[in-house]
């Protein structure tokens, strides 16, 4: 059994956290510029390739394997697994704007991602990474929909000031 001290958790919980912000930030410029992602897909992406570089990386290095080797593998497969959420993006009618189920298959990546760290016995990023999931999924979730809201009303309103007024 694997002892983590505090300075470990700390320094998961950083690393987990940033990747959660980054990904959610990028997410709300999505969101304010009406794309199809947002902050919850786009912070479940990024929690997920953080989850799965570091679970790789630090099973390598607590094993006495050249970590770089595996971090290296595991980036080339988000890569390549990171197409069919912008597949999503480009697979969709022409009269259709919104696309739906890029959120699920965000939480697809990350799923897979505490899975591998639960297979690697990587407990403090499996226990951050699965808060920093339901925070994305439940939390943020009426935080994007108050800024789709918004947008909308915005949309509307400068519709109706756009609008030719009748003359009674």
């Amino acid at each position: 059994m694997l002892n983590y001290d505090a300075g470990y958790w700390l320094d998961m919980s950083l690393r987990i956290g940033l990747a959660l912000l980054a990904g959610a930030l990028v997410g709300v410029n999505r969101d304010l510029h009406r794309k199809s992602i947002g902050l919850r897909t786009l912070g479940l992406v990024s929690l997920g390739a953080c989850l799965l570089v570091l679970t790789v990386s630090q099973y390598a290095q607590q094993h006495g394997f050249n970590s770089s080797d595996g971090a290296s593998r595991v980036t080339q497969g988000i890569v390549s697994g990171i197409g069919f959420l912008g597949a999503g993006v480009i697979l969709r009618g022409p009269d259709q704007i919104h696309v739906y189920g890029l959120t699920t298959a965000a939480a697809i990546l990350v799923v897979a991602a505490l899975g591998i760290a639960c297979a690697l016995a990587e407990w403090p990023i499996l226990i951050v990474g699965f808060v920093a999931t339901l925070f994305l999924l439940i939390v943020c979730g009426p935080i994007e929909h108050a800024i789709q809201i918004r947008i909308e009303r915005h949309e509307a309103d400068a519709a109706a000031k756009d609008s030719p007024r009748r003359k009674a």
